[in-house]
């Protein structure tokens, strides 16, 4: 499956700018409704985006230090690698959304949250949208990222974003499904 460069990258920022919305219209709510739980076991908002910004924590800055020191100017077409497209296509949301485990320091359970979380996924939305905008001018497939699990296994630059903005929707969605927040 080869995907175009552009038609990728306008569709992950098109992602990234929905994500954005919905955490502006989140910054508007209280902190005691974001901190709101069903069960004692599920994710706050908070928590939710708490997890993201944990792992946008690691990704951002890997993206942007392999975007700085690519050297490969940007291929019109994305092939993706096989793992890579198995890792970002396990993270797109489904009808009956089926849960997964986090690694324990992903787990933001029981923290002791507030807006600033809100604040912070907003900020590193705007810089994926920035990120997104300079991997036009590099190539997606030969460059390669580290993952936050793993430092044997190296992504290309074009699955990385594809699983970070796609974990995102996921979270998203979670979000709008279990705390009555469907916006469609």
């Amino acid at each position: 499956m080869k995907i175009s460069t552009s038609e990728l990258l306008d569709e992950l920022k098109n992602r990234t700018k929905q994500h954005l919305q919905f955490a502006e219209m989140l910054s508007l709510k209280t902190e005691h409704d974001l901190n709101f739980r069903i069960s004692a076991e599920s994710w706050s908002i908070l928590e939710c985006l708490e997890h993201l910004n944990r792992y946008g924590n690691f990704y951002i800055p890997e993206i942007n230090r392999t975007i700085s020191s690519a050297g490969k100017p940007s291929q019109l077409y994305f092939k993706p690698g096989i793992l890579g497209n198995y890792f970002a296509k396990s993270m797109l949301p489904k009808e009956n959304l089926n849960k997964m485990k986090t690694l324990k320091a992903m787990n933001p359970i029981h923290s002791n949250l507030d807006k600033t979380v809100v604040e912070t996924f907003i900020k590193q939305q705007r810089k994926m949208l920035e990120l997104l905008e300079k991997a036009q001018k590099v190539d997606l497939e030969k460059t390669k990222t580290n993952i936050s699990i793993s430092k044997l296994i190296r992504l290309k630059l074009g699955d990385t974003f594809r699983f970070v903005i796609y974990h995102n929707q996921r979270h998203v969605e979670q979000i709008k499904n279990f705390n009555g927040l469907k916006t469609n």
